[in-house]
Parts: structure tokens; sequence; C-alpha cells
């Protein structure tokens, strides 16, 4: 069963009404993940979009069996997608927020090279923060919505290609080094993980400027990181 109610095109249409030829949205994921990279995807859709696949939801609402039937569906439904990535020793380098910014131009960059996208093409953004702007060359009119995610279905389909390009790195990285169950956990913080980080030390997919957390969350639950995020 697919929780939470669904999204729906108001907000786009809205804004095609306005006359935006098309309308790019853009959800981040793994930004509070202890290993892994933050990933970040771009769609854009036009005015002839189609109703949107039957069950599509934001990715955290949504078990990741649900999420890897629907990605494909997703990438098919809209005009175009593309999916950048800020490294671990990216995000230790840079801070995070830099680089929700630096994987979100890869993205916008890439998706630009494939797309011909309309100078000024408004961009919904979830969160109530623009950290895509200042990164982009190309500066799209940013519309930031809380809850994006989950009421807007142009950025339900960006979080779900986002979360299962990064679930399905995070499962690559651990079958070549199983010993932190990135298969399960995905990078994000659970006790098991913790452990595994206790016995083996860090690796070089761990954001080690983060790790100074770990007593905190043995103690009282995890402080930094939000397990549902991404």
């Amino acid at each position: 069963m697919v929780a939470g109610r669904p999204p729906s095109l108001t907000a786009e249409r809205a804004l095609f009404a306005d006359g935006a030829p098309m309308v790019l949205a853009c959800d981040e994921v793994g930004r509070g993940a202890l290993a892994g990279p933050v990933t970040v995807g771009i769609v854009v859709i036009d005015a002839a979009i189609r109703r949107m696949p039957a069950g599509l939801r934001d990715s955290k609402l949504l078990p990741e069996p649900k999420r890897e039937q629907l990605a494909p569906r997703a990438a098919s439904w809209v005009r175009g997608y593309a999916v950048g990535e800020a490294s671990a020793s990216e995000i230790d380098e840079l801070g995070i927020m830099a680089c929700l910014g630096l994987a979100g131009a890869r993205a916008y960059r890439a998706l630009a090279e494939a797309t011909e996208l309309a100078a000024g093409a408004p961009l919904l953004l979830d969160g109530n923060y623009d950290w895509l702007s200042p990164s982009i060359e190309h500066r799209a009119q940013v519309i930031t919505r809380i809850k994006a995610d989950r009421d807007c279905a142009s950025v339900s389909a960006a979080s779900v290609i986002a979360k299962v390009h990064r679930d399905r790195g995070m499962r690559r990285e651990h079958d070549d080094l199983p010993l932190y169950g990135w298969d399960e956990n995905k990078g994000y913080s659970t006790r098991a993980h913790f452990a595994a980080i206790d016995e083996h030390g860090p690796s070089s997919l761990h954001r080690r400027t983060w790790l100074h957390e770990k007593e905190p969350f043995a103690e009282a639950g995890p402080a930094l990181f939000d397990l549902g995020v991404g």
C-alpha cells in the first residue's frame, strides 16, 4: 500500500497558465547520511504533460521496491531528467550546503546538455531555502516550496529518480565493501552502522567531518541526522 496522499500538477499547471513554456523540478536525497554522496535530481516537463504515473509519491513515503518500480516510469513520464552528485570528500572539504549546490549544478548542466531548456524557465525546489541558484550558470527562476516533494508531482518524480539512483550506488558500494551494511542503511545513521564504524573505522565513503556526532547518537539518538531525510 502506497503511503500518503498523491501529489498533483496544480502548481505546475498554474505556471504554464502564466506563460511558462516548461517547468523544472528539483529535489535532493542523501543530505543527512553519514556516508555516500548527496544526490540531486532535476526533471523538466512541458504543458503537454500526461497524467502522472499511478502511485507516484515523495520518495520518503514509498518502500524501496515501490520506488524501484516507479523510477523508470517517472523517468519516461517527464520530458527529460538528470542526476548530479557531490562526494563525501567534497562534503568534508566544502560543506553540505555548498555541495547541494554543486550536485544541483551538475544535474542542471547535464539536463541542459541533453534537453533544450527555455531561458528563465521556473524551477520548483523543495524546501524554503534556495541553495541552487548561486551554483548554476544560467539562472533559473527558482521557486521554493515547502513539501513540494509531497505536493508537486514533478518534484515527486525528481525525488524518486534521485533516491533510486543514490540507493543503487550505495548497493554497489556494499558489494565492494560489505562491512557497513550499506545495502540496508544506504549510508544513513543506524546503530549497526555506527557499530561497524567503531569496529572497522571510517571508510573513504564516510563523511569524516560528521562522525563526531557518533557519541550523542549512542546516548540519546540522532541529533544532527534525521533518519527520515532523503
